[in-house]
């Protein structure tokens, strides 16, 4: 049976221990940083920021798309919908395989798909195809399969942190993986309106959009050898344990602090998802064009990340997340009321 002292210093920490006899015994616990944790995060960011750009391809450039495959504009939406519907019961799934099968297994799994995607994609506008009829098909399976990829993308950042970083950069290594994902958005804003001017070009952009997707994939492969680092970096690594799937999910439905979280945040997203998807519909159809719409939601995404990374060092230095996390609230809902009676207003000459 064994006891952890209260007291830690430099990463050393005395653990007593009694034996079957009734002696004491200390064992000193070295913790460990390694300088590799940084080419894993690296790889967890350039992945995240291409699956992304992945899922928001085609939302700044709908009307092109809408030429190019021969499709509606709501079969187009179904193109950024289907990451939604497929991460909600895939969701559940990533969660099982990160606690079972570690961080290694589901950043390479979810690299691969993600790369598997855009080949598809790829696919889908080569000359070879016989008939139109079957581009869009093989569109909506090259998003799928990176769909089923981006919840293993999204929820890697803070067993990321947790499992290669010490307690004082947690929160700075999960700012700089999560904001990987709306750095990819960022770049889709931009790229894909200065890339698609007309519909001829979209080989091209997807040309383009699986680089990235094969970069990651190869950092994946070499970056990350371990399922968890040799050493743990803190005290917290160290004695991470977790409940059992199901009992975990019964756990957190009953309480009512976490269900509280989860609407927020769940709104949050949703209004993210939401104006990310649909801005170039919302703005286009006003007489502006794809660029400006691009432009704006380039401006959403840099001031997030700007804020982001403020708070994120606000917070690692502070710990006042709960007064952080409602002052952003509040601020989101009135640019949220700001954006709607702006968007109702007529254009302006």
């Amino acid at each position: 049976r064994c006891d952890d002292a209260a007291g830690r210093r430099y990463g050393v920490m005395t653990r007593r221990c009694q034996a079957g006899s009734g002696r004491v015994m200390e064992a000193e616990l070295r913790y460990r940083t390694y300088s590799r944790r940084w080419a894993v995060l690296l790889a967890g960011s350039v992945l995240s920021c291409s699956n992304a750009m992945c899922w928001l391809t085609f939302a700044p450039i709908a009307d092109q798309t809408a030429q190019y495959f021969h499709i509606s504009m709501d079969q187009v939406n179904w193109l950024s919908m289907i990451y939604l519907i497929v991460g909600v019961p895939f969701g559940f799934g990533t969660t099982w395989i990160l606690d079972m099968l570690g961080l290694k297994t589901s950043l390479i799994l979810s690299s691969w798909l993600n790369l598997a995607g855009c080949a598809v994609q790829l696919l889908s506008v080569a000359f070879f195809i016989p008939h139109e009829s079957w581009k869009f098909p093989l569109l909506m399976v090259g998003q799928t399969l990176g769909a089923l990829a981006q919840p293993l993308v999204l929820f890697s950042p803070t067993k990321l942190a947790a499992t290669w970083f010490p307690e004082q950069q947690r929160a700075t290594a999960n700012m700089i993986s999560s904001m990987a994902n709306p750095l990819g958005i960022l770049f889709a804003n931009i790229l894909s309106p200065l890339l698609v001017k007309k519909p001829s070009s979209m080989p091209l952009l997807l040309g383009v959009y699986a680089v990235p997707a094969a970069i990651a994939c190869f950092l994946t492969m070499v970056a990350i050898r371990q399922k968890v680092p040799p050493t743990p970096p803190s005290a917290g690594a160290a004695n991470s344990t977790s409940e059992p799937f199901f009992t975990g999910i019964k756990m957190l439905l009953k309480n009512k602090a976490y269900l509280m979280l989860m609407i927020c945040f769940g709104g949050g997203i949703g209004v993210f998802t939401s104006f990310s998807a649909l801005l170039q519909q919302i703005v286009c159809v006003r007489g502006y064009s794809n660029t400006f719409a691009g432009l704006c939601g380039a401006l959403f995404i840099v001031f997030g990340i700007l804020g982001a990374f403020v708070c994120g060092l606000y917070v690692d230095r502070t710990k006042k997340f709960m007064e952080t996390t409602k002052i952003n609230f509040c601020l989101t809902a009135f640019a949220s009321i700001g954006f709607a009676l702006d968007s109702m207003l007529d254009k302006e000459s």
